[in-house]
């Protein structure tokens, strides 16, 4: 079973809505923290898992974004949650992407974070490769090397220094087999594209105006093409928007969920 960190989940009662937050690459459920906060102190059930290898959760060689999908369907069965608003930055949005594909009556809603929409090109698949042999050369601090500098902005990388330390940590955490298991499962992802114009539940797009790797140009096309999808914009933030800019990010999720849940 995936390991996770939740609130307000109670063993006793079905939750007929939850939210489900699906962290980034290669990171863990611990980057969702800020959100577990502020949506456990305003009554939402919350859960935060972490992909195969991490925190605990089962190794699992060759996987993809499919049996991981099917594994979350698993973990929602055991902890007798109906319904949830997925919540995907990054390799998380990939994820959630193909968990909307495989259970939509199980998709109270999207919110697609600092991700994209359209498989790799040719060269973005080369890239991956590349990193992939250089992480089994030279083990997790080469992923830790090569993903920090993009998370965040300039001014942030340059002055929050303990931030940079909590995502690094994370990185660092895990083996070479299970970064690299994940960014397999990355490269071999399908084109989500086709699917965008078929989402009918409520969408919040939300990206980081200074995202360095999905710009706010990739957010704008996933919005263009997802019917009566919402789009927001964190200024001062980059790739991993949730960290740099937590209480802008909660304030745009927690009024998407408090919109949902009104309907």
């Amino acid at each position: 079973m995936l390991t996770f960190r939740s609130v307000n989940l109670s063993e006793e009662s079905i939750e007929k809505d939850a939210i489900l937050l699906l962290h980034a690459f290669p990171l863990s459920a611990a980057m969702w923290q800020p959100q577990l906060d502020a949506l456990g102190n305003a009554g939402y059930a919350v859960i935060a898992p972490n992909a195969y290898g991490i925190e605990g959760s089962m190794e699992r060689l060759d996987w993809t974004f499919t049996d991981y999908s099917h594994e979350l369907a698993k973990l929602l069965a055991s902890l007798r949650v109906e319904r949830v608003t997925v919540v995907g930055l990054s390799m998380g949005g990939y994820q959630a992407f193909e968990f909307f594909r495989l259970y939509p009556n199980k998709t109270r809603s999207l919110v697609l974070c600092d991700t994209r929409a359209e498989a790799d090109t040719p060269a973005a698949s080369s890239a991956r490769k590349e990193f992939i042999r250089a992480v089994e050369t030279h083990g997790a601090g080469e992923a830790e090397r090569r993903m920090v500098p993009n998370y965040f902005t300039t001014e942030t990388g340059a002055m929050r220094e303990e931030l940079v330390a909590e995502v690094s940590a994370m990185i660092r955490d895990q083996s070479a087999t299970v970064i690299n298991s994940a960014m397999q499962a990355i490269l071999l992802r399908s084109d989500a594209t086709p699917l965008l114009a078929t989402i009918h539940c409520p969408v919040l797009v939300l990206n980081g105006k200074e995202d360095k790797l999905t710009t706010p140009e990739t957010a704008e096309s996933i919005h263009s093409l997802i019917p009566h999808s919402k789009l927001h914009l964190l200024a001062s933030a980059g790739h991993i928007s949730n960290m740099e800019q937590p209480e802008a990010f909660n304030r745009a999720l927690l009024a998407h969920i408090e919109e949902v849940r009104r309907f």
